[in-house]
């Protein structure tokens, strides 16, 4: 179980109505295929042994021992196989009938969970046939002298290795209002399996989808929900094999409706650990009457047949980025706008270069001042060119300023920074850090002092990429008095700006932020060559959207570097090879241990996604933490290159 992955599979296989030997050698056959591709976990439909549409043949001896000698011919046949099974078939307990989930493993079968709510309303009536479980607990018998552990609260523990526990619903428990996953997950359960039989009418999809993958994201498990399908009778009903897996709120895999076989999605039980570690209300020790019963199960090194976007901070489909788009800059101008509001600051000071950061901060203030009916002459846009400024990153600034209304004022502070050169013992013709960052803190001076003149309040620019990689001069770029971009990675950035060029209807705006976008990032602290900007910041720190990707996958996932490494590798493939992976993430995580401190004193943002690195709340860090862990492992990986 490298990295924590798991595979589960749900199987839907073409039965016979009552005729429990067929449909176990369907399961049997559709079982071994599954665990021989990797499966650990495979659940099967409700009752699939006998079939759903048995009706009042449920209540006849013949079929329930037949569907018992067949669960023992399921158990045999699949004794060599490395996975956990579940199978749902009708078992009598006392006298009484009920909808059951056989677990099976390794040649046994551990235990045995009865359905707790029974659907006795328009076209079911299982209270006819079957009793509801949850009063059971104690064993059952198998038909040959064998008995088993038999309760509602089973559940089914991994002996060691990664954590893995896997509790059990049957259809209609999922529908209820409390679910039976609810205090399985609460009890430690990270897996759930849904043995279901529900019949198909129009929409019942998208509703069951929903339910599924919502269940996930509350329980913060994975859920594998295994449908009836082909081979049930039609007589009223018809059954569509809607198999549905799902993780924490993301759908894995989703067969299409009338169809059988199996769907297999690749869990992440590390994952699901690390959202169970953050979120503190989730509490698992307070449900201690489940009976846990242990099983083995062999690591299997996956081939991983999910994928991991490239840009896990940019949404995916148009509509979705357009809508996205829209409110992150919504929730960007509302958190400026009661910031104005609360210091009584009627204008605004912002340092504009020309760049991507700095374009998206000016488009946010103008709408945080297009909601206070604030005059955009109150948006005080500074260009301050110096050595390295190029006349397309000047033009574009200015052309801006006048295009959305703001008023611009041109400082050139070459003069001022020659003066500081001389005050210092700099050298003009050195270009080192401290030439490069005499400019920013010159510009910052700038912009604050302007804003104490006018009253007005400097709009940082910096966005969480950068903060990241501390790619910020400190007490200079790295210092405003509200930081509009600070929770907007670079490569949700760009998205912003051109979602802006498309939809404002200003032609002469919409010209001047296409070329923004198409200008390479660049601090513009070196004089450039030939007129052309020589300093290209993706040369020196790295491709932002691999920076961005590692960055995701450290705050949000909490994975490994290896783990990062490991899916990059994935996502990335055809774009970077091993080396150029891994040598970036070297350089983010060393980046981001060592530049700790410019973020430990951020100004105020706004948080827009579901990461950010204000020190006030999404991420604390002490400033003096080693990299060493980190680093050795990615140093492990590179001696295999």
């Amino acid at each position: 179980m490298k990295d924590g992955f798991i595979r589960a599979a749900a199987v839907t296989p073409k039965i016979r109505v009552a005729d429990p030997e067929y449909n176990v050698k369907q399961c049997i056959e559709l079982g071994r295929s599954a665990a021989a591709k990797g499966a650990s976990i495979v659940a099967f439909p409700e009752l699939v042994i006998s079939g759903y549409t048995c009706q009042d043949l449920f209540l006849d001896r013949t079929l329930i021992g037949g569907c018992l000698k067949a669960l023992s011919t399921f158990a045999k046949e699949t004794a060599g196989e490395n996975a956990l099974f579940f199978l749902g078939l009708p078992m009598e307990s006392e006298g009484k009938l009920y909808s059951c989930g056989a677990a099976v493993s390794k040649g046994r079968v551990l235990g045995v969970v009865p359905k707790i709510y029974l659907p006795n309303y328009g076209e079911f009536y299982e209270a006819r046939h079957f009793y509801p479980g949850s009063t059971c607990e104690g064993e059952i018998g198998l038909g040959d002298g064998e008995r088993v552990p038999f309760c509602a609260n089973l559940l089914f523990r991994r002996r060691g290795g990664e954590p893995l526990t896997v509790g059990v619903e049957i259809c209609e428990d999922l529908w209820t209002p409390d679910p039976p996953s609810v205090s399985h997950a609460m009890a430690g359960a990270n897996l759930m399996v849904n043995l279901s039989a529900g019949n198909e009418v129009v929409t019942k999809d998208s509703y069951r989808r929903t339910l599924v993958s919502s269940t996930s994201a509350r329980l913060l498990c994975a859920y594998v929900y295994a449908a009836a399908g082909d081979g049930e009778s039609t007589q009223d009903l018809v059954f569509s094999g809607h198999d549905i897996i799902a993780e924490n709120g993301q759908v894995l895999a989703e067969s299409k409706l009338f169809s059988t076989g199996v769907i297999f999605g690749d869990i992440d039980l590390q994952k699901l650990a690390h959202e169970r570690r953050r979120m503190t209300t989730f509490d698992i020790t307070g449900c201690d009457d489940h009976f846990v019963i242990d099983f083995d199960l062999d690591d299997k090194d996956l081939e991983l047949t999910r994928t991991y976007s490239p840009a896990p901070f940019v949404p995916a489909g148009k509509d979705e980025k357009d809508r996205r788009c829209d409110e992150i800059l919504t929730i960007q101008a509302l958190g400026l706008k009661k910031r104005l509001e609360t210091v009584g600051a009627k204008n605004a000071v912002i340092g504009l270069s020309g760049g991507l950061d700095s374009t998206l901060a000016l488009l946010v203030t103008v709408r945080a001042f297009d909601m206070l009916s604030l005059d955009r002459k109150g948006i005080e846009c500074i260009t301050m060119p110096c050595f390295g400024t190029t006349d397309r990153t000047y033009n574009n600034a200015c052309s801006l300023a006048k295009a959305v209304g703001s008023s611009l004022l041109e400082i050139d502070i070459a003069n001022a920074v020659r003066v500081h050169f001389a005050d210092i013992g700099q050298s003009e013709s050195v270009h080192d850090v401290t030439y490069e960052n005499c400019q920013a803190r010159e510009r910052t001076q700038v912009l604050m002092d302007v804003a104490n003149k006018d009253g007005a309040l400097v709009v940082g620019t910096g966005d969480m990429s950068e903060l990241a990689l501390g790619w910020a001069t400190y007490n200079g770029d790295h210092m405003s008095m509200y930081g509009v971009n600070a929770g907007v990675p670079k490569t949700l950035v760009r998205h912003l700006v051109n979602y802006h060029a498309l939809t404002c209807g200003d032609e002469k705006v919409k010209a001047v932020l296409l070329d923004v976008l198409d200008t390479p990032v660049s601090p513009e602290l070196i004089p450039p060559e030939n007129g052309v900007i020589s300093q290209k910041t993706e040369e020196i720190v790295g491709p932002y959207e691999l920076h961005d990707f590692f960055l995701y996958h450290v705050l949000r996932s909490g994975f490994s570097p290896a783990k990062i490494y490991r899916i990059a590798l994935l996502s990335f493939e055809g774009v970077y090879d091993r080396a150029t992976i891994l040598k970036w993430e070297k350089i983010f995580f060393r980046r981001f241990f060592s530049q700790q401190f410019k973020r430990s004193c951020l100004p105020d943002g706004p948080k827009v996604g579901s990461v950010a690195l204000s020190p006030r709340g999404d991420w604390r860090m002490p400033s003096d933490a080693s990299s060493r862990l980190w680093l050795e492992e990615l140093e492990e990986i590179e001696k295999t290159l």
